[in-house]
């Protein structure tokens, strides 16, 4: 199919286009709630940070793997026929590995979202791309890299930021079952990690979950695993690996949790914010309004 037709499909249906940056829980935390607002939403791959809790988000349908967040299912798309496809059934989203300047090329871009979570990279200007463009996390600041965006800091989760700059990370962790970071593992080094493990094996402290360039990974304390970067990822040092629900029969590993879905909604007060805003662009000698 060429672009053309893909463009024809879409508008014929009538869905305006949502990308988002990033396949991890909070990214698909967003695209369930566009999806639900009649939005036709493609999540772009991104390899860092390497996506941990798989279980929340869409990630695995990139493998091809099933993949179904709160009801919407993930599936994997890389040419224009296969992206057409998925619009073509409700309550599915588009998981691929294309970049941004890729989907650019396919169709204009109402909403972009950049959720990769990438809190210590430079993040590029992505204002113009889209009718609106929203930044989730640090490294955001308005009107120079986004046209708005959302705090993801425990403290903070879900404020939307109209001017100015998110906040920077402050390397502490969001406490779970009375956990802080000592539920999270982390890469010493680079190197392939290959794990033989489930999310949601029940696990204790100490027991091997994995190698990392051959080295053992042992687990950090008893608990259920919430997150764990997928087998054969080739990672940086530094990185999250996996993590480890405490909560015993109360642990979750599945769908959206409290965190997304309050960014989830952030971000549709966002775009609303943002529509209700005229934006000035200069033009020229001149300005116009949007």
């Amino acid at each position: 199919m060429t672009h053309s037709r893909l463009n024809s499909r879409i508008r014929a249906s009538q869905l305006p286009i949502a990308v988002l940056l990033g396949t991890n829980e909070i990214a698909s935390a967003v695209a369930v709630s566009l999806t639900g607002l009649g939005y036709a939403v493609i999540l772009c791959h991104d390899p860092f940070p390497p996506v941990m809790r798989r279980a929340m988000s869409f990630h695995d349908a990139l493998f091809d793997d099933r993949a179904v967040v709160d009801g919407v299912a993930g599936k994997h798309a890389e040419t224009p026929s296969e992206i057409a496809a998925v619009f073509s059934t409700p309550g599915q989203v588009v998981v691929t590995s294309l970049h941004l300047t890729d989907i650019i090329a396919l169709h204009p871009i109402k909403i972009l979202v950049d959720a990769r979570m990438q809190k210590h990279r430079v993040t590029p200007d992505f204002r113009g791309i889209a009718d609106v463009t929203i930044g989730l996390g640090p490294q955001f600041t308005v009107d120079i890299n986004c046209d708005i965006a959302v705090e993801t800091r425990p403290a903070k989760n879900g404020t939307v930021v109209r001017s100015g700059r998110t906040d920077a990370p402050d390397g502490v962790a969001r406490a779970l079952g009375g956990v802080g970071a000592e539920r999270f593992v982390y890469s010493d080094r680079d190197g392939r990690w290959h794990t033989a493990l489930e999310i949601g094996t029940r696990i204790f402290k100490g027991v091997v979950l994995g190698h990392l360039d051959g080295q053992p990974v042992p687990a950090s304390l008893d608990g259920v695993l919430r997150g764990l970067v997928r087998d054969s990822t080739l990672v940086p040092a530094g990185v999250k690996l996996l993590e480890i629900d405490p909560r015993g029969a109360n642990a979750k590993w599945t769908g959206t949790d409290e965190r997304g879905r309050d960014i989830a909604k952030a971000t549709l007060t966002a775009i609303r914010l943002r529509a209700l805003r005229p934006a000035i662009k200069d033009v020229g000698a001149g300005v116009y309004y949007i």
